[in-house]
């Protein structure tokens, strides 16, 4: 705990302070209900495929229509939280999120449930670059990653509850009761949200801010080698995550394996590696340094996916929990890193570290579809590898968080 954390005439939030716990448990729930809402659907992409008789690359849909309209809102959704404030923007978004998901059960037809995932990525995009933008700049610098670990540990909860707690239900009833439960679980947690973040402290609206200030906010960061660094980083990361997780859903319930839809789903109790492997990362930051952190994450990831390869049930487990420490250290680190990195606009640079990093979510994650109707589970880990390379490559060199000046 810090001597004094609260310094005189410092108005960040420090370690140890009644107002940090209030924040760390806020950000777990918004990364809870956002995450949640987001990956529900992953564990339930095989039922789509038979439910609607349509493809696994087009049953993919359902998470990539919904990361895609995401990655564009985020852009929107940074821009106008750095006119109206931050708090509004992530409560507005994570209500009306919970709610389109309460209503998605009733729902008939394919194109109509594409819709409303796409409306809920709209959505969501106020949350994710909204409060990385809050945290870089209400949490006192030392104290970031410790918060920023926190948050990614929400978001890491959230999705594996959401696809865990999907497939159990939708084993038990079907995925229309699953989704209306998980909605109003998500609705609770944003109201807990709302009740728990503090106000804004060193928040400063861009009144009247139009189109080109937001272009040229968004060019400077893109300026910013640094910056780039982070977000092809963003990119790769996810798309090693989710062409793994979405097609092992495929392989698993496939008759080599034969599992149900709820062995499937606790498949994602790994997240629990996850959750504990953002909480070490921000507490070694200091000790290690992000580039050591980055790589090490990286060579896990790449070789969680090549152990996947194996025929055995347990080895392929144990390959999907190392690929899923390696992400969550190197997201932990990188998302931590790019408040630090960005030289004003906090909210236009987290907006596209997020961009691209969901970008990699639907753009990978639709391409891994046709690989693995053309060559199976060794193409999907083919590709995995390529961007674990690209990755480990943008880790190991590239300009540091603080070099560059503008």
């Amino acid at each position: 705990m810090s001597q004094n954390p609260n310094p005189a005439g410092d108005s960040h939030i420090h370690r140890g302070s009644p107002e940090f716990t209030r924040v760390r448990l806020a950000l777990f729930l918004a990364g809870f209900a956002s995450f949640a809402l987001i990956y529900s659907v992953q564990p339930l992409l095989p039922a789509f495929a038979t439910a609607f008789d349509v493809s696994p690359a087009v049953s993919s849909l359902a998470l990539s229509l919904t990361t895609g309209c995401l990655a564009l809102s985020i852009m929107v959704m940074g821009a106008w939280s750095q006119s109206l404030g931050r708090k509004g923007v992530m409560v507005v978004s994570m209500l009306g999120a919970a709610l389109i998901n309460l209503g998605i059960g009733a729902l008939e037809g394919w194109h109509l449930l594409l819709v409303a995932r796409a409306a809920e990525g709209l959505l969501l995009g106020g949350v994710p670059a909204v409060a990385m933008a809050w945290l870089a700049e209400e949490i006192a610098p030392e104290d970031l990653g410790r918060a920023m670990g926190i948050y990614i540990a929400g978001t890491g909860f959230g999705a594996m509850c959401g696809r865990v707690g999907m497939g159990i239900l939708a084993d038990l009833g079907d995925w229309r009761l699953a989704m209306a439960v998980l909605g109003g679980l998500c609705l609770v947690s944003a109201l807990g949200f709302a009740w728990l973040l503090p106000p804004s402290r060193n928040f400063q609206a861009a009144r009247g801010a139009g189109l080109r200030f937001h272009l040229a906010a968004w060019a400077g960061h893109l300026r910013n080698p640094a910056l780039r660094r982070l977000y092809g980083i963003g990119f790769c990361l996810t798309s090693i995550f989710v062409t793994l997780f979405n097609y092992a859903t495929f392989r698993l319930r496939a008759p080599e394996f034969g599992l149900s839809q709820l062995q499937v789903s606790l498949i994602f109790l790994t997240f629990g590696f996850g959750m504990i492997s953002s909480q070490v990362a921000g507490n070694l930051l200091d000790r290690l340094g992000r580039r050591p952190l980055l790589i090490l994450a990286f060579l896990l990831s790449g070789a969680g996916a090549l152990v996947t390869l194996s025929g055995d049930l347990w080895v392929i487990i144990t390959g999907i929990a190392l690929t899923t420490i390696g992400f969550f250290i190197a997201h932990s680190v990188a998302s931590s890193a790019v408040g630090q990195a960005a030289i004003g606009a906090k909210g236009h640079a987290a907006s596209l570290y997020l961009l691209f990093y969901y970008a990699g979510v639907s753009v990978t994650g639709s391409a891994a579809g046709w690989l693995w109707q053309q060559g199976g589970w060794p193409a999907v880990v083919g590709l995995a590898l390529v961007m674990t390379v690209a990755g480990g490559l943008l880790a190991a060199f590239g300009a540091r968080v603080g070099s560059y000046r503008g």
